[in-house]
């Protein structure tokens, strides 16, 4: 704990130098690619990654124990007044460790929220999100669920979907033991967890139940076969770059998978009409912003009120940098905000 607290110290010390340093240190200018400028914060430490292994030559296990060692010079703390409870919930496959965020200005009228952590499919945990489900749950006023659900490769597509379907289902037929209106939830998630609650919510319309309140999407991948401009454009990004998604594909699905299955590629999803609301988020300098960018105009052009947000100097991740990199935080806020409002019912209606 002692070292991690070092660890931190040093890196925020660091990374609150100013620009024109942290650019000079990160061994450049200005970095300006695809018509938008990169975070100094950001630049610096693409910088100092690239001086270590790249995950593509990492096992599984050591990519995993590598995501939570960076997150912890990089994450922000809890959000004073809200309280934390773990929670077990019925998977699939046994037991889901989870965790509910209960904030102490929580609005009983608004859904709760179940939220799924980024990491691919591979890596990440509840820790992955914990300070961002913080913010989420203050500033949205709402209760907020987050699952930790089954990793590849140990365990294939579609086996993360289907606990996250499961626990959509339990928090939403239990949404009274978590303070919000009774058969009410929204769902959320960024990256892989923003393609699992793209995905719920077209499995609700595909079985006849009711769609959530909301959906948040943040970078979402939602084609995993995608060959759009970004994945060429911000190939080299960190932290994501397309070799890393290529890596953590292999992982994932199986080798009898179909990459253009609306059940992995949500994108790919021929009607797309009659889904919840969304807010979806994506990150400049990230090989999936256009397909963020692209799921949104379909849901729109589908009927579908939808926010859409670009963070044009931020990258892929940037919910885990709330820590380290002020413009991370701010974002963070934003899209809990916006998240309010479309569990307040102010987006569906702004749509009509």
């Amino acid at each position: 704990m002692a070292d991690q607290r070092v660890q931190r110290f040093l890196v925020r010390t660091l990374l609150s130098l100013p620009s024109p340093i942290l650019r000079l240190m990160a061994g450049g200018g200005v970095v300006y690619v695809g018509g938008r400028t990169l975070d100094p914060r950001l630049q610096f430490l693409a910088a100092q990654a690239s001086r270590g292994p790249a995950m593509t030559s990492l096992s599984p296990e050591e990519a995993r124990r590598a995501n939570t060692q960076g997150l912890v010079a990089l994450s922000g703390e809890r959000e004073p007044g809200v309280r934390v409870e773990p929670l077990s919930i019925p998977g699939p496959a046994g037991v889901l460790p989870a965790r509910a965020y209960r904030p102490a200005s929580q609005d009983p009228s608004v859904p709760v929220m179940v939220f799924a952590h980024f990491g691919g499919g591979v890596i990440g945990d509840l820790d992955t999100c914990d300070a961002f489900c913080s913010i989420l749950a203050k500033v949205s006023h709402a209760a907020v669920v987050s699952v930790d659900y089954r990793l590849a490769p140990e365990h294939r597509f579609p086996a993360g979907l289907d606990d996250v379907l499961a626990a959509y289902r339990h928090v939403r037929d239990h949404a009274q033991d978590f303070g919000a209106p009774a058969g009410h939830a929204a769902i959320g998630g960024d990256s892989m967890g923003g393609n699992f609650a793209a995905i719920v919510c077209q499995e609700m319309k595909r079985s006849g139940e009711p769609q959530p309140a909301l959906q948040l999407l943040i970078y979402p991948c939602v084609d995993v076969a995608s060959e759009t401009q970004s994945m060429t454009t911000y190939g080299e990004a960190f932290p994501l770059s397309s070799a890393m998604m290529d890596w953590f594909m292999g992982h994932y699905m199986g080798p009898d998978a179909d990459p253009a299955d609306p059940t992995l590629s949500p994108l790919r999803e021929p009607d797309v009409s009659g889904l919840a609301p969304a807010v979806i988020v994506t990150a400049g300098f990230d090989p999936l912003v256009d397909q963020g960018e692209a799921y949104a105009k379909r849901l729109a052009d589908a009927g579908s009120p939808v926010i859409y947000r670009c963070y044009d100097s931020l990258a892929h991740a940037f919910t885990a940098f709330t820590g380290a990199v002020p413009a991370a935080d701010t974002a963070c806020r934003e899209i809990a905000g916006l998240v309010r409002e479309g569990l307040e019912g102010r987006i569906a209606r702004a749509g009509r």
